[in-house]
C-alpha cells in the first residue's frame, strides 16, 4: 500500500480572496520523481493543465521545468491576483500508484474551514472538479457536515455555483456571518473531455467553429474566475 501524502502546505496570503481547492497531486510529486516539464509546486504537473489555462488567459509565458524560477513565477501570479491554494486531501493510501481520485483510500482531509476562519478575506472557493466521488467538491461537502454546514445551490449550469454561510468564531450574531461562494470548474483532466463534449454550449461553439476544442472551452470558462 502506497502512502500518498500531500507534498505542499496551503499557499494563502493575508489578502487572499479566492482559494483553489483540489485533492492531491500525482504521487511523483510526493516521491520527488518529477518529469522534465513538471514544476515542483501546486498544480505543477504539466498534464494537469491548470497553469496552461492560466498562462493562456494572461499571456504569462510561464516556464515549465523543475527550476526555482518556474515556482517563483507561479507564486508571484497567485500573490498579485489574491489567489491561494489549499487542497482538501492531506493524505491517502493507494493500492495502485497513480493519480486517480477513485483510487484513494483511508483519506485524511484538511480542515479547510479552519483556514477560512484564519483568513477572513477569502470570498470564493474554486473547485478543480465537480461533485463526482472523491472529487474536491465531494470531499468538501463531507467536510461541511462536520460543521453542520451545507452548500446552497445558486446556479445549476456548468460551472455550478453554490454558497454557504460560515459563522464567525468571534461572535454568533447574524451580522457576523459570512457567505462563501463556491465554483465547481470543469476538471483539467483528460477524462473530463467526454463530459465537456456533451455540453450544449460546447456543441454550439464547436458548430460555429470546428477548430474549437475542449482546451479552448476550459480557457473560456476559467477566464471568468482567474
Amino acid at each position: 500500500m502506497f502512502f500518498h501524502k500531500h507534498p505542499y502546505k496551503p499557499f494563502i496570503q493575508k489578502d487572499t480572496k479566492k482559494l483553489i481547492v483540489g485533492t492531491l497531486p500525482p504521487p511523483r510529486f510526493s516521491t520527488g520523481d518529477l518529469l522534465e516539464k513538471d514544476v515542483d509546486f501546486c498544480y505543477g504537473s504539466y498534464y494537469n493543465s491548470l497553469w496552461l489555462f492560466i498562462d493562456k488567459i494572461h499571456n504569462l509565458n510561464l516556464r515549465y521545468d523543475n527550476s526555482q524560477k518556474a515556482i517563483e513565477e507561479r507564486m508571484r501570479f497567485l500573490t498579485e491576483n489574491q489567489i491561494g491554494v489549499c487542497d482538501i486531501v492531506e493524505s491517502a493510501e493507494r493500492e495502485k500508484i497513480d493519480a486517480s481520485d477513485l483510487g484513494m483510500q483511508n483519506i485524511k482531509l484538511r480542515d479547510v474551514i479552519s483556514y477560512l476562519n484564519q483568513y477572513p478575506s477569502i470570498e470564493t472557493i474554486l473547485f478543480t472538479g465537480g461533485n463526482s466521488k472523491n472529487g474536491p467538491e465531494y470531499f468538501f461537502r463531507k467536510h461541511l457536515k462536520a460543521y453542520s454546514l451545507k452548500l446552497e445551490l445558486v446556479n445549476n449550469e456548468v460551472p455550478r455555483i453554490h454558497q454557504f454561510v460560515i459563522p464567525s468564531e468571534a461572535r454568533e450574531s447574524a451580522q457576523s456571518q459570512r457567505k462563501i461562494k463556491t465554483i465547481s470548474l470543469t476538471s483539467g483532466s483528460g477524462a473530463a473531455n467526454i463530459s465537456i463534449s456533451r455540453l450544449p454550449l460546447y456543441k454550439q461553439l464547436k458548430a460555429k467553429n470546428p477548430k474549437f476544442n475542449t482546451f479552448d472551452f476550459r480557457v473560456m470558462q476559467y477566464s471568468e474566475f482567474f
